[in-house]
């Protein structure tokens, strides 16, 4: 009888220990779909509105706090920009991506008598659009350039599942080259990102591009979608990767996504010989400016870095826009032939 009742203690323990492990299995996988369904579904404003993402919306506006002078800046590109806009002409266009979502963008005009053409790329985020790439567009298109700006997947106008970080946007913008090769065979292409754009932009510099791709100018880049993503946890909510990123990493594959261990602007850039520069602010606080010297260490073929002091995340060409287009433009003459 005590045997008994012995086996019984023991076989409640169990069950009870299996119950646990059940239970915290559930939780754990409800924290992976809600943190995918956050940060990798298509950003709405008011996801700012809810209370539990406080210390996301602070540290995102601790990364724009500009002084006198950057204010003044960002003025004067706005009217540079305005202007610019009343002068060209904008044409929407569209293509299907190889997996079957609406994209699209707007080409801005440039000279008839040039073949330069700027492929900009916005960054993250409900703001995150193709309308925010206007104010370097000004810059290009007041040099003769033309411009093709898309709404990235998921953002702006253009559709998807899921936000491509940069790793599925690769294969998109090989669409956009070849749209802009459809229009001007002649054409010489540059690849210029903010943010997640900069990391879309290395990541398909790591492909096979066709020859008229000459150069890249990444600004305030992420090293790889698993750096950035276990960096915003440890700063907001001071945990590991270990082991909610690892088990969303598995959940978001099977929900038809793509890996966050291979989307890697890092491996990327190994095996790129485009010209490449590397732009970013000294007082980024959302993309450590750690991450840019690693990506410039590794970068396969000619490259320049130019960190600005002083400048917040992809404020750069409002904070010192001399250095920044100064730096941009003599290197597309040194390096991509322009």
């Amino acid at each position: 009888m005590k045997k008994h009742r012995k086996m019984k203690w023991k076989k409640a323990i169990v069950l009870f220990l299996a119950g646990l492990c059940l239970a915290a299995a559930a939780a754990s996988c409800w924290v992976s779909n809600v943190l995918i369904d956050m940060a990798l579904c298509r950003p709405k404003e008011s996801i700012w509105d809810n209370d539990a993402y406080a210390s996301v919306e602070a540290d995102v506006e601790a990364s724009y706090v500009v002084d006198d002078q950057t204010q003044e800046n960002m003025l004067k590109a706005y009217e540079k920009k305005e202007v610019w806009l009343a002068e060209v002409e904008t044409e929407p266009v569209s293509l299907v991506s190889e997996d079957g979502y609406q994209l699209q963008a707007s080409v801005y005009s440039g000279s008839k008598k040039q073949h330069r053409w700027a492929l900009l790329l916005h960054g993250y985020g409900y703001t995150g659009k193709k309308e925010e790439m206007e104010y370097i567009g000004a810059e290009y298109g007041t040099r003769g350039w033309w411009v093709l700006s898309p709404d990235l997947r998921c953002h702006g106008e253009s559709q998807g599942d899921f936000i491509g970080m940069g790793w599925t946007d690769r294969l998109d913008l090989m669409q956009w080259i070849e749209y802009i090769l459809s229009r001007d065979s002649q054409a010489e292409i540059v690849l210029h990102g903010q943010s997640m754009g900069g990391a879309a932009a290395l990541m398909t510099a790591g492909e096979e591009l066709p020859r008229q791709v000459k150069a890249v100018v990444s600004d305030c880049a992420y090293t790889s979608v698993w750096d950035i993503f276990s960096q915003k946890l440890k700063d907001w909510y001071g945990a590991g990767p270990f082991p909610i990123l690892y088990e969303t990493n598995i959940i978001f594959q099977l929900r038809g996504g793509y890996s966050l261990l291979a989307a890697s602007a890092l491996e990327q850039v190994k095996k790129s010989s485009l010209p490449i520069l590397f732009i970013h602010g000294e007082a980024d606080d959302f993309v450590p400016l750690s991450m840019v010297y690693e990506l410039y260490e590794q970068a396969g073929g000619p490259k320049e870095l130019l960190t600005v002091p002083g400048a917040g995340h992809g404020l750069s060409n409002y904070t010192d826009p001399d250095a920044y287009y100064g730096t941009v433009f003599s290197f597309l003459q040194q390096y991509g032939g322009f």
